[in-house]
């Protein structure tokens, strides 16, 4: 995930006092200024009734304040008409490494990806598939050097990393780096905020935030306690990419790139991912995704609505779900073939 924030914002708010009496409601015992962090709430019995009853609170008001909140689905429908608004454009993208080698990775790619599609990009090691997705979020050891990549209406190419995230891009890292010090809490609000600031919308305390977020915990099944912990810190791979989809489902993009978040995981973390990625779906099926992965098993539980082939730089075949079948019986020879 991309986010830019004040490190100063980042401190256990929940410690304050004064942030529950905001809410007109007494802190917990536990409540300290410059309190230690959330693992009290684990060392007192009762605190975590009293702070239930903050968060129900807390998320009424931000309801009646017209702050935003999560809306249910009762079943997945995604928009796949041909004249769906386009989300990103790609056009003849051509991208060199910025290290000594500058070598030319990308070659005159070329993809469109539509309100509510999930596209997957396939291929052989060195095809460029996660070049692609870093090149879209804006890595600076790569440069574009012709081409163009919108997002909607947003030159995506004249935009700083964060300037692409606050227009509503998102990248789930193939593998997430850990934050020591900094709760997965205090993370999600800062990025949140961010993004509330950029739009001029009213920040939302500790208690608002928590009645959101509490909302997306319910909805992936994860663990509340997911949150008192250190950002990724001591994080087992599938627990890494469960937080990439908890921050996806928080921060709401427009497009949501996905980068081999398949990597590494047993067949049981799998299934949790792929559930998470649905549940995601389902809270907006507007949102676009672009699937970065290695394998067509993963397929079996994300549906995408269209399947590319990268080889070399560029896109060779497209297709839909047979496509996807086809590679998981034969392989890419067949296509490889083709394009020598």
């Amino acid at each position: 995930m991309i986010v830019t924030m004040d490190m100063a914002t980042i401190s256990p708010a929940v410690g304050s006092s004064h942030v529950w009496q905001r809410h007109g409601l007494s802190a917990p015992s536990w409540v300290q200024p410059q309190a230690k962090g959330y693992s009290a709430w684990r060392n007192e019995r009762g605190t975590i009734a009293t702070a239930t009853a903050a968060i129900l609170l807390a998320a009424s008001n931000a309801r009646s304040k017209g702050l935003p909140r999560c809306r249910k689905h009762a079943a997945l429908h995604v928009r796949r008409a041909a004249d769906s608004p386009v989300v990103l454009e790609v056009k003849e993208v051509e991208a060199n490494s910025t290290d000594e080698d500058q070598k030319q990775i990308l070659k005159g790619l070329n993809l469109t990806i539509r309100e509510g599609e999930v596209h997957a990009v396939m291929g052989p090691n060195g095809s460029g598939k996660s070049t692609l997705a870093k090149v879209l979020i804006g890595d600076s050891a790569y440069e574009v050097t012709t081409g163009s990549a919108t997002l909607g209406d947003s030159n995506l190419l004249d935009m700083e990393p964060h300037e692409r995230a606050l227009e509503g891009l998102f990248l789930a890292f193939q593998s997430p780096p850990a934050v020591s010090g900094v709760s997965n809490l205090d993370f999600l609000r800062a990025a949140y905020n961010a993004q509330r600031r950029a739009k001029e919308e009213p920040e939302l305390d500790v208690i608002e935030f928590y009645g959101l977020v509490t909302e997306k915990l319910q909805e992936l099944k994860i663990n509340p306690d997911f949150l008192n912990r250190n950002v990724n810190e001591g994080f087992s791979g599938g627990e890494r990419k469960r937080n990439e989809m908890l921050q996806m489902a928080i921060l709401q993009p427009k497009l949501a790139i996905l980068d081999e978040i398949d990597s590494g995981l047993d067949i049981d973390a799998l299934k949790d991912v792929a559930e998470a990625i649905r549940s995601v779906r389902q809270q907006d099926p507007k949102r676009s995704m672009l699937v970065v992965t290695h394998f067509e098993r993963f397929l079996r539980y994300v549906e995408a609505d269209h399947v590319h082939v990268m080889y070399q730089g560029r896109i060779l075949k497209s297709g839909g779900k047979e496509l996807a079948d086809k590679l998981d019986e034969e392989g890419y020879d067949w296509i490889l073939k083709s394009a020598a």
